[in-house]
C-alpha cells in the first residue's frame, strides 16, 4: 500500500530522516517506535503531506504522492492532541469536516460516535469538553470517512478505560477488514494488543521492521512492552553475538533491508 524509498529530510543541520526505505502493507497494524527525536513525527508528517521530503519518494498504491493531494482522502489521522475552534459545537466540527471532505467516501462510518455516546453532547462547544472527550471527537473524525489507512498518534491517551477498550476493538475490526493501521503509543500494553509489526527508528534511520512474534522470540520476552524496553535499553538479545545475522532485519514483504550499522 505505502512504499517509501530512500526518504531524506533535514532541518538545518539536523537530519530527521536518513535514507529511510520501508513498505507498509494493507491488513497490518504497525507500531512506530523509537526514542525522542528519532524521526517518528517527521515520518508521519511526510506521509500526511505536511512536510515535504528533501529527497526520496513516497508511493501510495503504486502512485507517487509528491505534488499530489488526492491520496489524502484515503487517510484518517488522529493526532495526539486535537485542536479545534473553541466556539464550535461538536456537531459543527463534524459538519465542517464533512463539508471539507464531501464526496470522498461512499459512506460514513459513525460507529464510534455511538460507541462513545457523543450524540447527546453534539450541542456542547468544544471549549467546554474534557481532554478525554476531545480525544473521542478526534477518534471519530479519523474513522469517519472509512479510510484505507489510519494513522493514530497515541490513540488511547486521555481516554477512560471503557472508551479505550472500545477504540481498541474498533482498530482490531478495521485491521481485519484489510486496512493499514500505523500507530504510536507510550502505553505499551496497547501495542501488545494491537500490533502485528514493529518499525523502529533511531536518529532518522530505520533500524528494523519485523513482526511482533519475531521480536518476542529474539528477546525471550512474552510481553511486547518488555521486549521493546529491552530493545530500547540497548541490552543484547539472545543470539545476537553468536548469530551474525541476528540483527539483519527485513521488510514485512519481499524486499530485504541491508544489514543496519548499529
Amino acid at each position: 500500500m505505502i512504499d517509501v524509498r530512500h526518504l531524506q529530510k533535514s532541518f538545518g543541520r539536523l537530519k530527521a530522516l536518513d535514507d529511510l526505505s520501508v513498505r507498509l502493507e494493507a491488513g497490518r497494524a504497525v507500531s512506530l517506535i523509537g526514542p525522542n527525536g528519532s524521526g517518528k513525527t517527521t515520518f508521519i508528517k511526510c506521509l500526511l503531506g505536511m512536510v515535504v521530503p528533501d529527497g526520496g519518494e513516497i508511493c501510495f498504491n503504486g502512485q507517487p504522492v509528491r505534488n499530489g493531494w488526492a491520496y489524502r482522502q484515503h487517510i484518517g489521522y488522529m493526532p495526539q492532541i486535537g485542536r479545534y475552534p473553541d466556539q464550535l459545537k461538536i456537531r459543527q466540527v463534524f459538519d465542517m469536516v464533512k463539508d471539507l471532505r464531501r464526496n470522498t467516501a461512499p459512506h460514513l462510518d459513525e460507529e464510534l460516535i455511538d460507541a462513545f455516546g457523543l450524540r447527546p453532547l453534539f450541542d456542547k462547544p468544544m471549549r467546554s469538553l474534557s481532554g478525554g472527550t476531545r480525544q473521542k471527537v478526534s477518534a471519530c473524525l479519523a474513522f469517519l470517512f472509512d479510510p484505507a489507512l489510519l494513522i493514530l498518534d497515541e490513540p488511547t491517551a486521555g481516554l477512560d478505560p471503557v472508551a479505550a477498550e472500545r477504540l481498541k476493538a474498533k482498530i482490531q475490526r478495521e485491521k481485519q477488514r484489510g486496512k493499514l493501521i500505523l500507530l504510536t503509543s507510550h502505553i505499551l500494553s496497547d501495542l501488545d494488543e494491537l500490533t502485528t509489526d514493529l518499525m523502529y527508528l533511531q536518529d532518522g534511520k530505520l533500524q528494523f521492521f519485523r513482526p511482533v512474534e519475531w521480536l518476542k522470540q529474539r528477546t525471550g520476552e512474552e510481553k511486547l512492552g518488555r521486549a521493546i524496553a529491552r530493545l530500547m535499553g540497548g541490552r543484547p538479545m539472545p543470539g545476537s553475538e553468536s548469530d551474525p545475522m541476528a540483527l539483519n532485519f527485513a521488510f514485512v514483504g519481499t524486499r530485504p533491508l541491508p544489514t543496519p550499522d548499529f
